[in-house]
């Protein structure tokens, strides 16, 4: 496995290696020690989850809050997404920067997401199966959202033109980066 360093610290994409023949293939997904020692992470991981979805599902911005904070290690097993990380850490130098990458079936890529960042995916074939390892529990109360389309953020999603996303009724009615940094914030003092 290696790791290709983005735009934003801390995130990765990473990259197999995939031994195939005639028969198919074998890649190792995940190997803890060498996780550890392409991103610096240290941590473990808690959780695995398994989602499905069609054609024009977006799914985020999404993100737990301290003590829960979650570090999301995401790949597809069947279609292909869109995935994205966006940095809402304030004191970052790479604070409101996004990153996109297109994760597939084909391409095997994962993306580490690490604790602190906002997520999101949007599928780009007839449907895509995506499973992602989580550094964290779910926590229904430090959950938090992030409006997919808000201008201050300008997250290209990819997709068909004039195709519009479909959004959980959660997703839809998120609250824009300014109301969130201002909830975060009021929370804080």
């Amino acid at each position: 496995m290696e790791a290709i360093a983005t735009a934003i610290d801390g995130v990765y994409v990473l990259e197999p290696r995939v031994f195939g023949d005639e028969r198919g293939f074998f890649f190792e997904s995940f190997q803890a020690e060498r996780f550890a020692e392409l991103t610096g992470f240290q941590g473990s991981f808690v959780q695995d989850n398994h989602s499905r979805s069609r054609r024009g599902v977006l799914r985020g911005l999404h993100l737990q809050l301290a003590p829960h904070a979650q570090g999301k290690l995401v790949r597809v097993i069947a279609g292909s997404i869109l995935d994205v990380a966006v940095d809402v850490r304030p004191d970052s130098p790479s604070f409101r920067q996004h990153v996109a990458v297109e994760l597939s079936a084909e391409n095997r890529r994962q993306l580490w997401v690490p604790p602190g960042l906002a997520h999101g995916f949007r599928v780009l074939s007839e449907d895509a199966e995506v499973l992602y390892k989580t550094t964290d529990v779910w926590a229904p109360a430090l959950e938090r959202s992030i409006r997919w389309d808000d201008p201050e953020l300008a997250v290209d999603w990819g997709g068909q033109p004039g195709e519009e996303p479909i959004l959980s009724e959660k997703d839809a009615a998120a609250p824009s980066f300014a109301e969130y940094l201002a909830e975060r914030a009021a929370a804080q003092a």
